[in-house]
């Protein structure tokens, strides 16, 4: 099943760097620093919206983004110490086989800038991306900006996410989604949000995204 796609852009964590543990354990370590109880992993997956000021506002609505962006610069280092991020297996080989291809990729993430770079280049894929939309709150603007300054094709253009965020901005900025079911949202939430393509594993997005 070929799109002949040209221009990919990914969401970072959830779909690129697989840490839903480690960010679940970055918000309960964030709930304690703000006298907040925790929650449990269930429920994080439940509850998680973007832009992701939503989430924080069901338990602490009086946090604004600086104060938020100040705790999490300071323990999410801490948290991967021991959860140290990862690739998705297989991720790394397959954003190589699109480089192949001569696709063009794109990253369009809210995760903090300089912590994203250095996953980028620990990973690998210093130079697999042509452009890289970082420290992100919400994800509409940016995408619909990155589409048309680059002038990208919408039928030629998917954009790949881990929850239902992703999928409703890449619709509402007129390319092609897809949902991937490794990252925060269940395949149950994804269904909801009526990605173009669901992918429950690596071959399945491979089968989406590259020319066969």
């Amino acid at each position: 099943m070929s799109l002949s796609l040209k221009n990919i852009i990914f969401d970072w964590s959830g779909v690129i760097n697989d840490n839903q543990v480690t960010t679940f354990r970055v918000i309960n370590k964030m709930f304690q620093h703000f006298g907040v109880p925790t929650i449990s992993h269930e429920e994080f997956r439940r509850e998680w919206e973007q832009p992701f000021m939503l989430f924080y506002h069901k338990y602490l609505p009086d946090l604004d983004l600086a104060e938020e962006i100040r705790a999490y610069n300071h323990i999410y280092p801490e948290i991967k110490k021991d959860f140290p991020p990862t690739p998705y297996p297989g991720i790394v080989g397959l954003i190589k086989s699109c480089l192949n291809q001569a696709k063009v990729l794109y990253i369009v993430s809210s995760d903090y800038r300089p912590h994203l770079l250095g996953e980028v280049e620990d990973f690998g894929l210093k130079d697999a991306f042509n452009e890289i939309l970082a420290s992100i709150h919400d994800k509409q603007a940016a995408l619909r900006n990155l589409v048309i300054n680059n002038k990208l094709a919408p039928g030629q253009t998917i954009f790949i996410g881990d929850t239902a965020h992703e999928i409703d901005v890449g619709k509402k900025a007129g390319i092609k989604t897809a949902g991937v079911t490794w990252g925060i949202h269940t395949e149950e939430r994804l269904k909801r949000a009526q990605p173009h393509y669901l992918a429950h594993n690596l071959s399945e997005l491979e089968a989406v995204i590259l020319d066969h």
